[in-house]
């Protein structure tokens, strides 16, 4: 249901954005935002968007990462810029959906998307 795009290779200093739209039968969602885990790391909260606009980043990404969100088209963005070698992850969308069939919210995960930073 998760389907994101825009990963890659790219140098220090540089940009890249990510996308992730959420298909499917979507009552609603909520929180919706992007993780990340490094290479022999645990996976961490990068930066997600709340349904009203809020935002929470990573203390290392901010002032250089900006995570929007289009509600209309179901997908959330996270515009990547002043890149580091230590952001090199994989990128993981994630959103939470309300379940119509059981009245619960529920996490769900997109497949991942590799961003490297690297000369």
């Amino acid at each position: 249901q998760l389907q994101a795009s825009g990963g890659g290779l790219v140098q220090p200093g540089g940009s890249l954005r990510l996308s992730c739209a959420a298909s499917g039968s979507l009552a609603s969602i909520n929180v919706m935002g992007w993780y990340r885990q490094g290479l022999g790391k645990q996976r961490e909260l990068a930066a997600v968007a709340g349904s009203g606009g809020t935002t929470t980043y990573v203390d290392s990404v901010k002032g250089r990462f900006t995570v929007s969100r289009d509600n209309a088209k179901n997908t959330v963005y996270l515009q990547m810029n002043s890149l580091k070698p230590e952001d090199t992850a994989v990128y993981y969308c994630n959103a939470e959906i309300f379940d119509r069939s059981t009245m619960t919210w529920n996490p769900y995960w997109g497949q991942g998307t590799l961003v490297t930073v690297s000369n």
